[in-house]
């Protein structure tokens, strides 16, 4: 492959991914001491904590997505290079992608998680993960054509399967996707589809601990579980998911539920490639690093984010899987690959949790920043601020923030679009356009 000359003092450091961690590791490399290479799959950043919205119809994927080449425009040190990551093979430093060999003198993994299954075949072929733009669209499609549907259906009981949303996850996604679907319930479909009676639509939030959001303290998981009753939201907690075969949900009390939509929100794992010993993978898919973020056995291999698990006796199960722990492990690790490079003692990563927080829909948040509590629309506001300043591009979080105050004083949105992939046509077949004139 094709790669850029490297300066005179420079070193190579190839990134694999572009999330948090990666973004922020390649824009706080030095460019006179390292040429970065970014390798993903897709040409943009994705913004997920607001994947929620972009499913139940909040927002347009391009609000949330942000082109990688944009993004380091200014940055001449870095470049971008669309591709999976296959195989690392250690004793060349060399990455196998799928365009090509990319070698290295420093490789960082910051490729982030994959849904966790917890290794039920049944329930990952038929249920909707929720991990990125193409996932939040096919869910959107899914919501919205299951609605058309209800309208010809020809029993109760098919109809009933089709109004049912079943969320498996207390977690924020599964919090904000229940409140979301629950407001659009309330406010929107009625509006759209006067022939259904919504009454007969049920939403149901399962979690398997004894509450909901682990993260926050149980005052707030409280307030969000009322929040999520008074929006006419079932919630299961102590329950968990068994099978499901595409209508119905079994639970482990024996239970069924019925729902042609079951949305997986219960947990990610940490995914590996080829070539890295099974040592250093932990059980859940994540690699284990030392307090530098290397990992272990390797001096110029580092995993950052939601990938690497750092453990000690406070954490054993490593730090949470969330944007800021990537964010403070990538700006760290940009000084100390400079420290390396100037042989100087590495500083140790040590978290700084600034808080957490969830929402469940108009006015309806909790917020806990230190010994801050904050509930209701304060909290509503902390959280609508941190996710705008969050975004990357001036243009997005306008966007954004315009899309949020239309439907703050509408109680609605405009973006309910089922949009299918058009299959290209067979060669001498006529296409049409949407007319339906020859093309």
């Amino acid at each position: 492959m094709d790669l850029p000359i490297l300066k005179q003092g420079q070193k190579r450091v190839v990134i694999i991914g572009a999330g948090f961690g990666g973004i922020r590791l390649a824009q706080r490399l030095s460019p006179k001491l390292f040429q970065v290479i970014l390798i993903d799959r897709n040409n943009y950043h994705q913004f997920q904590p607001l994947l929620y919205q972009v499913a139940t119809s909040g927002l347009e994927p391009s609000s949330i997505s942000f082109p990688l080449r944009k993004i380091f425009q200014d940055n001449k040190n870095v470049f971008i290079r669309i591709a999976e990551a296959q195989k690392i093979d250690r004793e060349s430093q060399l990455v196998h992608t799928s365009i090509g060999d990319i070698p290295y003198d420093y490789l960082v993994l910051a490729q982030g998680a994959t849904t966790n299954y917890f290794n039920n075949m049944r329930i990952q072929e038929h249920a909707y993960p929720m991990k990125s733009v193409s996932e939040s669209l096919l869910l959107r499609n899914t919501l919205l054509q299951n609605y058309e549907k209800s309208l010809i259906a020809q029993t109760n009981e098919e109809k009933e399967a089709l109004l049912n949303v079943v969320i498996v996850g207390g977690g924020p996604t599964g919090v904000e996707l229940a409140g979301a679907i629950a407001e659009m319930k309330k406010n929107i479909l009625p509006k759209d589809y006067s022939e259904i009676n919504f009454k007969q639509m049920k939403i149901c939030l399962i979690e398997a601990s004894p509450r909901l959001l682990g993260a926050l303290s149980e005052k707030s998981a409280e307030r969000v579980r009322n929040y999520l009753t008074k929006l006419d939201v079932e919630v299961l907690t102590d329950t968990s998911v068994i099978d499901y075969d595409g209508t119905t949900v079994v639970l482990n009390n024996g239970d069924k539920l019925v729902s042609n939509c079951l949305i997986w929100a219960a947990g990610v794992k940490g995914f590996s490639f080829e070539g890295m010993p099974e040592q250093v993978q932990a059980p859940n898919g994540r690699l284990k690093v030392n307090g530098f973020n290397q990992l272990e056995g390797n001096e110029n291999i580092f995993v950052i984010g939601d990938a690497a698990i750092m453990s000690s006796p406070s954490l054993p199960k490593g730090h949470p899987q969330v944007a800021p722990v990537a964010i403070q492990q990538a700006t760290l690790l940009a000084k100390n690959l400079e420290c390396i490079v100037k042989s100087q003692p590495m500083e140790s990563f040590e978290y700084h949790d600034k808080g957490s927080m969830a929402t469940v829909g108009r006015n309806k948040a909790v917020a806990e920043i230190g010994k801050i509590r904050l509930t209701g629309f304060f909290a509503w506001l902390t959280w609508m601020a941190v996710h705008l300043m969050s975004i990357i591009g001036v243009k997005n979080r306008l966007v954004v923030l315009l899309n949020w105050m239309w439907q703050y004083f509408t109680y609605d949105q405009s973006l309910r679009l089922i949009i299918k992939a058009e299959e290209k046509k067979i060669a001498g077949n006529t296409s049409k356009n949407t007319a339906g004139m020859p093309v």
